[in-house]
C-alpha cells in the first residue's frame, strides 16, 4: 500500500507525495494498543495500511467510527489546527499504520500550497461524510429510542387506537 493510494492523495504530484512518504513513519500495533486518547495533545495523523481501529469518545465510550479500510485517514485533528484529539483510538486487531507528525507534514502543505490545498478540501470532504454518517446513526438510534412498545413489542391500547 502505497499513500498515493489513499483517496486523499489520488492524482496529486508526485514531488508532494514523495515528500510526505518521506515523513511517514510505519508503525505495528497490537490490539488493545491505544494510538492516543481522548484529549491527548493532537500531534500525529495516521494512515491505515492494515488492521482495524476504533474510534471512542473516552476510552471506554460508545465508538463513534471503526476505520477499517487500507488507506482510510484518520486523526486529523492534528491538521485542521485542534490542539486535543476529540475522541481515543484503539487497535482492535494487528495494524499497520503510516503516522505523520504534525509539524512536519505542516512543512511539506507549505512547501507545495496547491496539492496542499487539494488535500485540505479532501480532508474537509472526508470530516463532512464522518459527520453525516453521525447524524445517521443519531437519528437511527433515536428512531428506536422513540418506539411506542413500551419494550413489550405491545403498543398500549390508548395508542392503537389513535
Amino acid at each position: 500500500m502505497y499513500i498515493k493510494q489513499s483517496a486523499l492523495f489520488w492524482d496529486m504530484d508526485k514531488d508532494f507525495v514523495k515528500d510526505l512518504m518521506g515523513i511517514a513513519v510505519r508503525e505495528t500495533y497490537q490490539p488493545g494498543d491505544f494510538l492516543f486518547r481522548e484529549g491527548d495533545p493532537a500531534d500525529h495523523f495516521y494512515i491505515l495500511i492494515k488492521g482495524r481501529v476504533k474510534l471512542t469518545v473516552g476510552e471506554t465510550g460508545p465508538v463513534v467510527y471503526t476505520v477499517d479500510r487500507a488507506g482510510e485517514a484518520f486523526g486529523w485533528s492534528s491538521l485542521i489546527g485542534r490542539e486535543i484529539y476529540s475522541a481515543s483510538g484503539v487497535c482492535v486487531e494487528p495494524t499497520v499504520l503510516d503516522n505523520f507528525h504534525r509539524g512536519e507534514f505542516h512543512k511539506v502543505i507549505e512547501k507545495y500550497p496547491g496539492p496542499g490545498l487539494i488535500f485540505f478540501k479532501r480532508i474537509a470532504g472526508l470530516i463532512g461524510n464522518r459527520l453525516l454518517w453521525s447524524y445517521k446513526m443519531i437519528t437511527s438510534t433515536a428512531k428506536s429510542d422513540a418506539s411506542p412498545s413500551f419494550g413489550s413489542g405491545q403498543m398500549q391500547e390508548s395508542e392503537a387506537a389513535a
